[in-house]
């Protein structure tokens, strides 16, 4: 496809949503876990769950989204997919008992995905056109990340303004109180952000043309189904998006084993959301200009020497210094393969006009961590309450971190002698 590049004020916006969808299910359950934990009287098992309650519905979403994206332009799914999670927001504001909060999970995996998730990513790799994948991938995720970073800053300023006594001596109704307002605002910055999309997301009819007429067939599955790299990329997306669910925990680390109060903890959780837009934007440049298998396969080693630091105790409330090193090095690894896991299909000789097809079937195993990890997360800290729970965590993060190396290693070698152009 030759067609006329989007504008880059598509991609901004693409950005925007793309983090803003997330932002009250994940993004702050990320940044206030303690908090989440107490406000809605849940232990880690428990959210877990929830999670798991989104991935199986989103599991589905990822099949049967597909062909919906091929019918309607990007815009108008985006922005419906953001009215709907916000709206999703302000029953999360009422803090509804467990039951209801698995429900509540479950709405939003149909929100973000079916709705969301296709239209994204293949917007996104048109945008990238023949010689920017990694670019185009790169700044996508580097960009949600300052986007769930000024979100995370935001909430934990407004948890901090909305709480009256000392932090440490809070309340579970003054903690209940002052989040309600972070979820509020968060809600309705969601829903503006679809009017944006809605009103000004939009590109070439010729090229928004394009989009929609494409089809998705039990031919084209087939085609896509024989590709070597489609079957890497299930594992390479799994492992690397298990590390990413594992960043989850950082925030409660900090409470459990370096011993911060709910608000320095949130603040732990947002200086990870600050590195994700450094290493997203610099690895997206950087492989544009190399060979992006091969800093994929690097972004795992990382990872794995990362997660060890961790694993094996070294990082206690004694050495703060080295606690935050220690999250610099896992994050830069973690980050940086979720943002070339996808800009590695052109080199993995998939087809642009097979994106949806293709993301479909890569995603029905690489995104099934959103069922498992956080149960198994959970399992972990309950079972051994404290550093050595969360040391289990880590060991997690290095076992899947070193399969997924391996995966990479073999897209690698398999897709080298492909040119970048």
């Amino acid at each position: 496809m030759n067609q006329k590049k989007a504008p880059w004020h598509f991609l901004l916006l693409l950005i925007l949503a793309g983090e803003s969808v997330f932002i009250i299910p994940f993004v702050l359950s990320r940044v206030f876990r303690p908090t989440v934990l107490e406000v809605f009287n849940l232990d880690n098992v428990q959210l877990g769950i929830c999670f798991s309650v989104y991935g199986i519905v989103a599991l589905l979403s990822y099949l049967l989204g597909g062909p919906l994206a091929d019918k309607f332009p990007p815009r108008k799914l985006i922005a419906v997919a953001l009215w709907m999670t916000a709206l999703g927001g302000l029953v999360y504001a009422t803090y509804p008992g467990y039951t209801v909060l698995k429900i509540l999970y479950g709405y939003w995996g149909f929100t973000t995905i079916f709705l969301f998730w296709a239209p994204m990513i293949k917007a996104t790799r048109v945008w990238g056109g023949s010689t920017s994948q990694g670019k185009a991938f790169g700044f996508l995720d580097g960009g949600r990340g300052l986007v769930g970073a000024l979100f995370g800053a935001m909430g934990v300023l407004i948890f901090s303004l909305f709480i009256t006594s000392e932090i440490s001596q809070a309340t579970v109704s003054e903690s209940r109180a002052a989040f309600k307002y972070v979820i509020l605002v968060s809600s309705g910055i969601v829903a503006f952000v679809g009017l944006l999309v809605w009103f000004f997301m939009k590109m070439g009819r010729q090229l928004e043309k394009e989009i929609i007429l494409e089809k998705i067939t039990m031919s084209q599955i087939k085609e896509v189904s024989r590709l070597p790299s489609v079957w890497l990329l299930m594992i390479i997306i799994l492992c690397a998006y298990v590390g990413y669910k594992i960043t989850d925990v950082f925030s409660l680390y900090a409470q459990d084993v370096m011993l911060y109060d709910q608000v320095q903890s949130a603040q732990v959780g947002t200086f990870l959301l600050f590195i994700r837009p450094v290493v997203g934007v610099l690895i997206g440049v950087v492989a544009d200009r190399t060979q992006t298998t091969f800093w994929l396969v690097v972004s795992f080693v990382v990872s794995f020497f990362g997660a060890l630091l961790f694993a094996t105790g070294m990082i206690s409330d004694s050495v703060t210094l080295l606690f935050f090193i220690s999250i610099l090095i896992v994050a830069a690894g973690v980050y940086a393969a979720r943002s070339l896991y996808f800009a590695v299909m052109k080199e993995g000789q998939i087809p642009l006009v097979l994106t949806g097809t293709a993301v479909g079937l890569i995603s029905l195993i690489g995104y099934t961590p959103d069922i498992f990890a956080g149960p198994a997360m959970g399992y972990l800290l309950e079972n051994s309450p404290g550093a050595v729970g969360h040391q289990h965590v880590f060991w997690m993060l290095a076992l899947f971190s070193f399969i997924g190396g391996i995966a990479a290693w073999g897209y690698f070698q398999l897709y080298k002698g492909q040119k970048r152009h």
